[in-house]
């Protein structure tokens, strides 16, 4: 075979390749599988790019507008499901140009002056990206709107507070609830966050050195709606902290979303009853016709394995590259588009699943006046009326719980003659606060667990949404 022959055969690479490349060199090095979904984002950056470089008089005002024509037909034969996309032709971008060359001919060749495939890929996903992120922040608000309107139907609902799943003290419902807001208001501030990092353009960075060309990336910037051009070519090129701090964020949402799904699966078995979840989020047993499984909530808590481990993976990725940009950073859009897909499912089952949930308050209740949920409040009681010192309040109450516990009785159970053989100063002023009612009604503090307290917290968080 000639020398030409093979140039003509191996279109991407021009003259410095005379063989095509191996089936496994193909298959490795191919990423149209999956990163065929920044199209519309590569076809932006690409209008974006020839309006700068035929206002630079870079390119003609002829060429460009062949490159907008050609670049128009490929959106609708995309849209249209009649664009081949070939792995042959590795990527998204190669795929778009090859096809551009062949609507328009030889003109297709001179939209990637002054670019590179590092700066247009980097500029894909960011726009990508950034859309997701908006998409993931109005997920987490939907969330949020959700627990604000249930925290306020459960303000006095009454339910067992724990520590290390030991009951602790009686809290409400509703205060329950909206500390899962809070955890989801902090997500959104870290997806805002890193959306503004994210928000500066790549686009005429280059390879890694910028270019020889009289370019105004400020244009492009501005025509794609960033806040400026990055500063940096080299770092332009082989940044991915944009990928990393999504994925971080996403990790952290997943782990709230999944302490949550814990919960409800905890809340959901016959030895609790707390809640209840319809048919549209549960499954039935293959074998055991009593089960009602809340597979929804299991399979929210499981993806945070998943996101978890594609964090891991581009962060291992990332950590031993040299600058500028090397192929190992392919990997981060496998990773980077799987968290999304699968937060933002985890996210929708979510908000489902809250808007279903039912909760028994009598059960709750219940489960709250057990397991001496109020001897703080007794300890405090001592303190405040008596003037004991905490430690001996402590010590009192132990004493008094003690004596409960061996005689099967609640703590206002124990007559005050009992009582008063352990503590003689106690009166009959104790048995005020020995109810759960009183327990969380007394919890005044700001962000506390009174019902007062909550309903606050609910019109405070109101005014923000």
């Amino acid at each position: 075979m000639s020398n030409k022959a093979s140039t003509q055969k191996n279109k991407m690479w021009g003259g410095r390749f005379a063989d095509q490349p191996d089936a496994v060199m193909e298959a490795i090095n191919a990423s149209i599988s999956y990163d065929k979904r920044l199209w519309r984002q590569d076809i932006a950056g690409s209008k974006a790019h020839a309006a700068m470089l035929a206002h630079k008089n870079i390119i003609s005002k002829q060429d460009y507008v062949d490159i907008l024509k050609g670049l128009d037909q490929i959106v609708d034969e995309i849209e249209t499901d009649k664009f081949t996309f070939s792995a042959a032709l590795e990527d998204i971008h190669m795929n778009i140009e090859q096809r551009l060359t062949e609507i328009i001919g030889p003109a297709a060749g001179r939209l990637h002056t002054a670019r590179s495939r590092n700066d247009q890929v980097a500029t894909d996903t960011k726009l990508w990206l950034r859309d997701v992120t908006d998409h993931t922040i109005k997920l987490l608000t939907d969330i949020q709107k959700i627990i604000l309107k249930r925290a306020e139907d459960y303000a006095d609902a009454v339910i067992p507070g724990f520590t290390h799943l030991q009951t602790a003290q009686p809290v409400t419902f509703g205060h329950h609830l909206m500390a899962y807001y809070e955890m989801f208001e902090r997500d959104k501030t870290r997806f805002i966050d890193a959306r503004a990092r994210a928000n500066e353009s790549p686009l005429g960075a280059a390879a890694l050195a910028g270019t020889v060309y009289d370019t105004d990336r400020f244009m492009t910037a501005e025509a794609l709606e960033f806040d400026r051009p990055s500063r940096n070519s080299l770092d332009s090129v082989s940044d991915r902290d944009f990928a990393l701090e999504y994925m971080a964020a996403a990790a952290i949402a997943a782990g709230h979303m999944s302490r949550f799904a814990e919960e409800i699966v905890i809340w959901m078995t016959p030895q609790f009853g707390f809640v209840s979840l319809s048919d549209q989020w549960t499954t039935g047993s293959s074998i055991m016709p009593q089960k009602k499984n809340p597979d929804a909530a299991e399979l929210v808590r499981a993806k945070t394995g998943r996101i978890n481990g594609n964090l891991i993976a581009l962060l291992t990725v990332i950590k031993g590259l040299p600058l500028a940009y090397s192929k190992d950073m392919q990997e981060d859009k496998e990773a980077l588009f799987d968290t999304v897909d699968h937060l933002e499912l985890a996210l929708t089952a979510m908000r489902g699943m809250l808007s279903d949930l039912k909760a028994n308050t009598d059960k709750m209740r219940h489960a709250a006046n057990a397991g001496f949920s109020v001897a703080t409040d007794l300890a405090d009681w001592l303190v405040k009326s008596l003037g004991l010192p905490f430690r001996q309040a402590h010590h009192v109450t132990g004493a008094l719980v003690k004596y409960a516990e061996d005689h099967n009785l609640t703590l206002d159970q124990i007559p005050l003659a009992e009582m008063q053989k352990i503590e003689p100063n106690i009166t009959e002023d104790i048995y005020h606060v020995l109810t759960v009612d009183a327990s969380v009604a007394a919890r005044q503090s700001y962000g506390g667990t009174a019902p007062d307290q909550v309903r606050l917290q609910i019109k405070e968080r109101k005014l923000c949404l």
